[in-house]
């Protein structure tokens, strides 16, 4: 809990905020001044946000990526085939041809290969996924639970890096890459967790008993920029989900110093009912919206 303190002329008013959707949107709706709700979110974990202009809506997709360097680390939403996947934002980032990157992500090199949640008529584009920048040379690293389909015919291109010796593939498991990325963005350094205890995930790990059971020593997982996916957002910046892009993007939201969002629909403050606000404006710093019958899920 937040306790602050707001000085609004000669009144002084006292809350108690929880950091959720719905006291972001009744501190606005009770038109308390910008500035002061940014101080409020400035003394949490979202230090490293920049403050929140009026409007963070992006034209396209190859501005809101332009600044992106190589060495970046990239954060990529959904949870497995076309659902919830930032398509656009990842093409605008394979166009504009930065190397040496680390991909974060749930699953990748799946949908290219086993064509895994797209549609397949004649009209329908060619799936892609995560692989992308490992066909490309753009990409050294990959930090995922499922990093290649269960095929081997053909061989997705991030299995191909690795075999070649192009790329590291770094395979964490589901429960544990999640509370990674959660815990970066809650400011917490590290967990202990029983996943992994006795395997080779295991391996160079502190190890430590807690009443009678054995755990690891995870460490946060945070990430330079996040690619997420959303039905909606309005101008401040926070987001709808439907579906599976509620899966990571909410937590990759909060772990990442740049987060980018990609959204079917822009509408003004208020448009988005308080309830349904999965991520807080605060954490999103750039909004970019599909164009109307784009062919991509």
């Amino acid at each position: 809990m937040v306790n602050a303190v707001i000085d609004n002329s000669d009144e002084h008013a006292f809350f108690s905020c929880l950091c959720t959707p719905y006291d972001t949107a009744l501190l606005q709706s009770r038109h308390i001044p910008k500035t002061l709700i940014e101080n409020l979110y400035r003394h949490t974990t979202l230090g490293y946000h920049q403050a929140m202009p009026d409007n963070k809506t992006i034209d396209n997709f190859k501005d809101a990526v332009a600044d992106i360097p190589n060495g970046a680390s990239i954060m990529i939403g959904g949870f497995g085939g076309a659902g919830g996947q930032p398509t656009r934002l990842m093409l605008a980032l394979r166009d504009l041809g930065v190397n040496d990157l680390t991909i974060i992500g749930n699953v990748a090199g799946i949908s290219a290969t086993t064509h895994y949640g797209w549609r397949e008529g004649p009209d329908d584009p060619k799936p892609v996924d995560q692989g992308m920048f490992f066909a490309s040379n753009q990409a050294s690293k990959i930090i995922c639970s499922f990093p290649v389909p269960g095929t081997t015919n053909p061989l997705s291109e991030i299995e191909k890096a690795w075999r070649d010796g192009k790329a590291e593939v770094e395979i964490v498991p589901q429960g544990t890459l999640i509370e990674q990325i959660r815990a970066a963005g809650a400011g917490i350094p590290a967990f202990y967790t029983p996943t992994g205890v006795g395997t080779s995930v295991a391996e160079g790990k502190e190890i430590r008993e807690f009443q009678g059971r054995t755990y690891l020593l995870e460490q946060a997982l945070p990430g330079d920029y996040a690619f997420i996916r959303a039905q909606k957002a309005d101008t401040h910046g926070n987001l709808q989900y439907v579906g599976t892009s509620r899966a990571f993007g909410p937590a990759m939201a909060t772990a990442a110093k740049i987060t980018i969002a990609e959204v079917d629909e822009i509408v003004e403050p208020g448009g988005i009912d308080a309830e349904r606000v999965g991520t807080l404006g605060a954490y999103v710093d750039r909004i970019v919206q599909r164009k109307a019958g784009d062919p991509y899920p």
